[in-house]
C-alpha cells in the first residue's frame, strides 16, 4: 500500500481503536476512527478510504451492515472484519457478504501488516466478460463473485463437468487485489502421481532420476498470486496430507530440498464430483475439505439457464469463424429451438462441441436443425414398433468401449496417462485400444 493511504477503523473499544491507530500509524497510514455505525457512515461520506477495519459487533449495528452499505454505495473499498470469537461459522459468514478477511483480536501486527499488503484499491468491476449470459442464474453467480473477488479465503466451486468452473476462477482472481500477480490453473487428475509432489512443490536438481534442473513447482510459481485446484477430488490421499500441511504452514518444501519456502497464495477448487460425498466414502480427507471448502460457490448448468443459449452460441460461432478465416455461420431458428430443448449434460463444452461440429456440416454458414444432429426439444426420436433388431455383440462393445474411453479422456484433457488410470488400464494397454478404435 501507499503511504499515503487512509484506513477507517470502527471499534467501540477505544484500547481497541488506540492500538490499531498507533499500530497503523507506525506503518505509515493514515486514519479515521469510528465508535458506532453511524459515525462510520458519517466518515464515509466526508472523506475516501483505502482499507476498512470494523469490528463485528457495534453499539448501534454491525460491521456487516456496515459493510452492505459500502457495497451499496459502491465504494472502491475493501473492508475486514475484526471479532473475538474464534467460530468458523463466523468467519464464513462475514467471507460470504464480501470481507477480504476476518481478524481475531487481539490483532497481530504480522497478520496486520499481510493484511495492508494486500489489500489493494481497486474500482468496482462490473465482471469478467466471459462469462457469458444475462439469465437469473448468471446474475447471481456474477454478483457472488463481486462479493468473494476481494476476500483470500479459499473458495470450492461446485458444478457439473464443462459448466465453466475455470472462468469462475479467472473472475475471481481478476477482480480481486492480486489481479496483477500470477493465475495458476492445474487440473490435479492428469498429474502422474509419481510426479505430483515435484509438480507441486518444486524440486532440487539431482534430487531424482530425470531432475536435471531447478524447478520451482506451482506454488511457488503462483506466490502473490491465485492457485486454482481443478478436479482436486482426484488427488490420492497420500497427496492430500502433503498439500493441507502445505496451506497450514503457508510454506513448501522442494523434493530434495532442505529448507522451507513461505508462500502466499491464494486457493480455489474445483470438482466435478461431490466433495463432501467424497469426504464420507473416505477418498477425501475431512481436515483438507474444511480447509478448501471455506465458502462454497455453485456455478448452474447450461440446462439451468437455457436464455443463455443464444448468446452463447453466437460468441462461439463467431470465434469458429475467426478461426477457419470464414465468415460467420448463422444459427436458425429451428436449431435454436433444438438447442434450447436440449438437456446439455456436458453443459457449456458440449454446447461448443456440437456447434463445431454443425459449423462444419451445414450449407450456406446457416446452421440447420439436423445439422446438429439432435432430436427435435431434445427428446429422443420415437422408435417404430417392428421386429427386435438383431445386435453384433462385437460392434455393441467395441462402441461401449470407444465411448467410455472418450469420455475418460474428456474428462482428463485428452491426458492418456490419467484417462488410463481412471479405467484401471495399463498405459501399455490404453495405447493398443487407442490405436485398436482409430483414435491415437
Amino acid at each position: 500500500m501507499s503511504p499515503r493511504q487512509k484506513v477507517l477503523i470502527v471499534d467501540g473499544d477505544p484500547g481497541v481503536r488506540e492500538y490499531l491507530e498507533i499500530s497503523l500509524g507506525r506503518m505509515q497510514r493514515h486514519t479515521r476512527s469510528a465508535r458506532t455505525l453511524g459515525e462510520a457512515r458519517r466518515w464515509l461520506e466526508r472523506e475516501g478510504f483505502d482499507l476498512c477495519l470494523s469490528d463485528l459487533h457495534l453499539p448501534d449495528g454491525t460491521g456487516l451492515e456496515l459493510l452492505e452499505h459500502i457495497q451499496h454505495q459502491q465504494l472502491p473499498m475493501p473492508l475486514a472484519i475484526l471479532s473475538a470469537s474464534t467460530r468458523q461459522e463466523t468467519a464464513a459468514q462475514a467471507l460470504q457478504a464480501g470481507a477480504i478477511d476476518v481478524l481475531s483480536k487481539p490483532v497481530a501486527l504480522a497478520r496486520l501488516r499481510e493484511l495492508l499488503n494486500g489489500a489493494q484499491p481497486k474500482a468496482a468491476l462490473s465482471g469478467n466478460r466471459s462469462l457469458l449470459g444475462d439469465s437469473a442464474p448468471m446474475q447471481e453467480l456474477r454478483e457472488q463473485i463481486g462479493k468473494l473477488a476481494r476476500s483470500q479465503a479459499a473458495i470450492y466451486i461446485s458444478g457439473e463437468s464443462g459448466s465453466g468452473k475455470e472462468l469462475v476462477a479467472r473472475a475471481l482472481h481478476d477482480q480481486g487485489p492480486r489481479a496483477s500477480r500470477a493465475f495458476v490453473a492445474v487440473n490435479c487428475g492428469a498429474i502422474p502421481s509419481e510426479l505430483m509432489e515435484s509438480e507441486f512443490f518444486g524440486h532440487r536438481k539431482g534430487s531424482f532420476s530425470g531432475a536435471v534442473e531447478d524447478h520451482p513447482g506451482l506454488f511457488q510459481a503462483a506466490n502473490g498470486g491465485t492457485l486454482f485446484l481443478d478436479e482436486v477430488a482426484d488427488l490420492p490421499l497420500a497427496m492430500q496430507v502433503k498439500l493441507l500441511r502445505a496451506l497450514q504452514q503457508k510454506a513448501v518444501r522442494r523434493v530434495g530440498g532442505q529448507q522451507e519456502v513461505q508462500v502466499d497464495v491464494r486457493i480455489l477448487c474445483a470438482t466435478h464430483k461431490p466433495l463432501q460425498a467424497e469426504v464420507q466414502a473416505g477418498r477425501f480427507r475431512q481436515d483438507l475439505y474444511y480447509r478448501l471448502n471455506v465458502i462454497e460457490l455453485p456455478v448452474p448448468p447450461l440446462r439451468e439457464r437455457r436464455d443463455d443459449i443464444e448468446p452463447l452460441a453466437r460468441v462461439i460461432l463467431e470465434r469458429l469463424a475467426r478461426d477457419n478465416d470464414q465468415p460467420p455461420a448463422r444459427l436458425q431458428p429451428g436449431a435454436l429451438l433444438a438447442l434450447q430443448g436440449h438437456d446439455f449434460p456436458g453443459n457449456v463444452r458440449e454446447l461448443e462441441n456440437l456447434l463445431e461440429r454443425a459449423h462444419t456440416l451445414c450449407d450456406n454458414r446457416l446452421i440447420e436443425s439436423p445439422d446438429l444432429r439432435l432430436a427435435p426439444n431434445g427428446a429422443h426420436p420415437a422408435i417404430a414398433p417392428g421386429p427386435t433388431p438383431v445386435i453384433d455383440l462385437a460392434d455393441h462393445l467395441q462402441a461401449v468401449e470407444r465411448r467410455l474411453i472418450l469420455q475418460a479422456l474428456e474428462q482428463t484433457r485428452w491426458n492418456r496417462t490419467a484417462a488410463a488410470r481412471r479405467l484401471s488400464l495399463s498405459l501399455r494397454s490404453m495405447r493398443y485400444r487407442l490405436k485398436k478404435l482409430g483414435l491415437d
